[in-house]
């Protein structure tokens, strides 16, 4: 299994390995010369003590439907003019559940997915009478410039663009919930998967009108993934002769799922599923056996499932047919 997922990662030769950057502008207006290292700590300390600041959304007024494409304004601005405007895809079922709420679930996929990943999931969410919006992450799809082939601005060896990515991609989701929510969406579920995973953890812990969650692959903290896992070797290349595992860590912990673990404690009590890889070679079994030992050292219930593949190999049969039933059972259940 470990040959598979390792061959998985050969297929894609189009990964750079781009040199290192601060990227103090993605996270600060102005910049006067300061260390960068207690600029990111500064950081690090006022988005941790105020997350509902840091990860807070504005109002939103120009949501755009046509047909079954969505669109706004993204509540972050970058300086790539494509990456600002948020793409979803609605999926609305034939028949909707009779005598149950209306129930719709935001769909995250993984980093560098096609347009094509997670729409079988999405009709499979019909099909069992839910709403499904697709969300676009930061720099994927339409979001992408034209001056890269992969979405490599999500995940960098820019320090700085990294944390403002993710943030944008935590806003755009709470934007897509409140959309749901005005539509007449009575109860929202959430469904990430890999980095989409991390990202709809990180909304799930801020965002109270989520009602159940569903993670997809799992792990406590951004940097030990780019570290450690093979699908990310090529940034991790560009930022370790630079900063130190405990720095990294220390930096991208605004972004990271564990350190909001405790966060559920003063929420109200909502259904979660972590589905790991026993063979996961890009999100490695240590840590996600931490994540999960975290959730349950504090009491929070928790359901959880391993399966017998690795990362890539999930979207392999039988591993992807076991993964959807996983996920939609579990939604059927809970929404």
């Amino acid at each position: 299994m470990h040959a598979r997922e390792i061959a998985h990662t050969k297929r894609d030769d189009n990964r750079v390995v781009r040199p290192f950057a601060w990227g103090v502008e993605f996270i600060r207006d102005h910049v006067n010369g300061d260390d960068p290292r207690a600029i990111f700590r500064e950081h690090t300390d006022v988005a941790m003590a105020d997350s509902d600041r840091f990860f807070s959304v504005p109002p939103i007024s120009d949501f755009q439907l046509e047909g079954d494409h969505l669109t706004w304004t993204s509540a972050i601005h970058t300086p790539s003019p494509e990456n600002n405007i948020v793409h979803a895809r609605l999926f609305t079922p034939k028949r909707e559940r009779k005598n149950k709420p209306r129930a719709g679930i935001v769909v995250l996929p993984q980093w560098n997915a096609q347009p094509d990943s997670h729409v079988e999931a999405c009709r499979i969410f019909n099909g069992l009478g839910m709403t499904a919006l697709r969300l676009t992450l930061p720099y994927h799809e339409e979001r992408r410039p034209p001056d890269i082939e992969r979405a490599e601005h999500l995940v960098s060896s820019n320090i700085g663009r990294t944390i403002q990515s993710m943030r944008q991609a935590v806003l755009d989701t709470r934007a897509a919930v409140r959309w749901m929510r005005e539509q007449g969406i009575e109860r929202v579920g959430i469904l990430g998967t890999s980095i989409g995973s991390c990202t709809a953890f990180l909304a799930f812990a801020h965002e109270p009108l989520l009602d159940v969650g569903v993670f997809n692959h799992v792990s406590g903290y951004f940097a030990d993934v780019v570290w450690k896992g093979i699908s990310t070797q090529h940034v991790k290349q560009g930022i370790e002769t630079h900063l130190t595992l405990e720095e990294l860590r220390e930096f991208w912990k605004p972004i990271s799922p564990v350190p909001f673990i405790p966060r559920l404690l003063d929420m109200k009590q909502r259904p979660m599923r972590f589905i790991a890889a026993r063979y996961d070679l890009t999100f490695p079994i240590d840590l996600s056996r931490q994540v999960i030992a975290e959730v349950k050292s504090l009491g929070i219930d928790l359901d959880v499932v391993w399966l017998p593949c690795g990362h890539y190999t999930t979207a392999e049969m039988p591993w992807k047919a076991i993964d959807a039933w996983k996920i939609a059972t579990f939604f059927r259940k809970h929404l």
